[in-house]
């Protein structure tokens, strides 16, 4: 079988080169450029990107060796239905690894055709490091690399205002765009750059905030021959990703009129505010996962399929995003239930083995920001608790016990919580439990025994669940 080239390839376009990406990792190569090849395919865009490995070690020479080709396997559950469908992506023309060279990566910047930057450094990744000093050697940091490379397209094209970039990360932190930005001109003061450059950033260049949302488990080990047999090649850089994909940009008009994405019938949503949908998705899909886990796995179930499929788990699930999770919300009734009924869509992907396990990673801190709002919300709209969020929230205190029914339960989380609901569990008291708990400030940033009937609710659930297990 021949190792996938472009040699071996008929028909590809090389295409100029607009898109300059921070990162070659599973998420990128399976959400943006599979975007941008799509749009190649569908619009005018006729663009390709270059890739910049942002780290020492990487991808870079795999990716080399196969001159940017690889093949973005679609696998899940769209409109009720299993879906399956292998694209070949050709928009990628390589990696530059800034740690070999330099100069090499500096001469990106000189690129006449160049329009976008787009980034996924991991959420540490939009940092400042005070240690970057020196722009002539490379700083170690992401926003010092790119700051480095927008004063050399500066200086190459004397300030034109015509080849300032629009800046799009996809790191997953709130205002992402905003936070970059402020970096970049932190490391411009650090470097005595010219007040032109700072103008020149402020005027030319534009940064978004954004929100992306799509699951990329990445390399499929367990089927990639049969894979590699489907396609013909040698492909080792297969990447694996669910059909759903939303990329919500908030930013100005230019960026939408150059970025043709919604043309190609892709979901990517332009908004002057991408806060709603940011909102939407925590208290949605990620509340969702966070209610579920606790109820689940007491309850013997251990996938996030296996639970929506279930008879009891399944109906709790949908009756907590549609009755409680989504009253809560301000953005339009019917967009919020199509969303949620992707999300229902995407836990049932049978291609996919998600473990409640995997998800109970620091469950405290995530019901606080996932979940809690929406209960909280819930009591100041409808002036009742909400049942189900109720439920989860003691099923969470039952499941820090870390035991049930003789079987460990699998808490991860700091050591101080943990420690503390063994403490706390040492009484067979219910309502001290509820008490103790729910008035941690630590946890919750506020007292939630203050909020009326919710002690007594959850003494009540943890009353039932440790009756449970007596029996």
């Amino acid at each position: 079988m021949k190792t996938l080239n472009r040699q071996i390839v008929d028909g590809i376009t090389e295409r100029p080169i607009k898109v300059l990406q921070f990162g070659e990792g599973n998420f990128l190569r399976g959400f943006v450029d599979w975007i941008i090849d799509t749009m190649n395919e569908k619009t005018d865009f006729n663009g390709d990107v270059q890739l910049v490995q942002p780290i020492q070690h990487g991808l870079g020479k795999m990716i080399n060796d196969q001159e940017g080709l690889y093949h973005v396997q679609l696998s899940g559950i769209q409109k009720g239905e299993a879906k399956e469908e292998t694209r070949l992506i050709t928009c990628v023309r390589g990696v530059v690894n800034p740690y070999e060279s330099y100069e090499a990566y500096l001469k990106l910047a000189e690129n006449p055709d160049l329009r976008f930057v787009v980034s996924n450094t991991t959420e540490a990744g939009i940092s400042y490091n005070p240690a970057d000093d020196d722009r002539e050697k490379l700083p170690s940091s992401f926003p010092g690399k790119l700051t480095a490379l927008l004063y050399k397209r500066f200086d190459t094209f004397n300030g034109d205002k015509a080849k300032g970039l629009h800046i799009i990360p996809c790191e997953l932190i709130d205002k992402n765009g905003a936070k970059l930005k402020e970096i970049i001109l932190q490391y411009a003061a650090l470097w005595q750059l010219p007040n032109g450059f700072i103008q020149w950033i402020n005027e030319a260049n534009t940064f978004s905030n954004t929100l992306v949302d799509r699951i990329v488990p990445g390399f499929p080990k367990e089927t990639i021959k049969e894979i590699q047999e489907n396609i013909g090649y040698e492909d080792n850089l297969v990447v694996k990703a669910e059909p759903f994909h939303l990329w919500v940009i908030e930013g100005p008009d230019a960026v939408k009129a150059e970025f043709p994405a919604e043309e190609a019938g892709l979901d990517v949503k332009f908004v002057k505010d991408q806060s709603p949908y940011r909102t939407r998705k925590v208290r949605i899909l990620n509340g969702a996962h966070t209610s579920l886990v606790p109820v689940a796995y007491l309850h013997g179930l251990r996938t996030v399929r296996e639970s929506v499929e279930d008879p009891v788990i399944g109906p709790f699930l949908n009756e907590t995003i549609q009755g409680e999770i989504i009253p809560t919300l301000d953005l339009p009734k019917e967009e919020l239930e199509q969303f949620a009924n992707d999300v229902m869509d995407r836990f049932k992907n049978p291609f996919v083995k998600h473990l409640l396990s995997s998800i109970a990673l620091n469950s405290i801190s995530k019901f606080k920001v996932r979940v809690l709002p929406s209960l909280l919300e819930y009591v100041d709209r409808k002036g009742q608790l909400p049942p189900n969020l109720v439920r989860s929230l003691a099923a969470l205190m039952v499941f820090y016990k870390g035991s049930y029914n003789g079987e460990a339960t699998p808490v991860q989380d700091d050591e101080e919580i943990v420690n503390y609901f063994k403490t706390i569990w040492e009484s067979d008291d219910v309502d001290q439990v509820a008490n103790e708990v729910l008035k941690n400030i630590n946890f919750w940033d506020t007292d939630l025994t203050k909020v009326e009937g919710l002690q007594a609710a959850i003494a009540e659930q943890l009353s039932q669940l440790v009756d449970k297990e007596k029996v």
